[in-house]
């Protein structure tokens, strides 16, 4: 089991930053994968970021060159947001996986992932 806990939400305005955070615990040596899902207000869940053990790092194209993925050696996962943009306002997830490379987890669907947080609302006003 994997439990997961987003921090780091918040409003900011058009063109600022946030960094969200995903503290982990539980069978982290299990886990292959680890990224970020939204939510955007009557849309379904996508993926943005997620990278693996293997090194690898996908993120949907509406946020590359604009955010970052990362994970530290206490296996707190990041999720680095600048320019951001009114359009990225939504609930966010951190999700991890035992099994999916992150490419596989990136591009969805949120059915296959295994572990989700609870989210961390960010909303950008402009």
């Amino acid at each position: 089991q994997v439990e997961l806990a987003e921090s780091g939400g918040g409003e900011v305005e058009a063109g600022g930053s946030l960094r969200l955070s995903c503290a982990t615990s539980g069978n982290l040596d299990s886990v292959r994968s680890m990224g970020w899902f939204r939510q955007r207000p009557g849309k379904p869940r996508m993926g943005v970021a997620a990278l693996d053990r293997d090194g690898g790092i996908s993120y949907t194209d509406s946020v590359k060159g604009r955010f970052t993925i990362s994970r530290d050696d206490k296996n707190i996962l990041y999720l680095q947001m600048n320019n951001l943009k009114p359009e990225d306002t939504a609930m966010y997830y951190c999700v991890a996986d035992r099994f999916l490379r992150s490419s596989t987890v990136e591009r969805g669907p949120p059915s296959q992932v295994e572990y989700w947080g609870q989210g961390v609302q960010v909303t950008v006003v402009s």
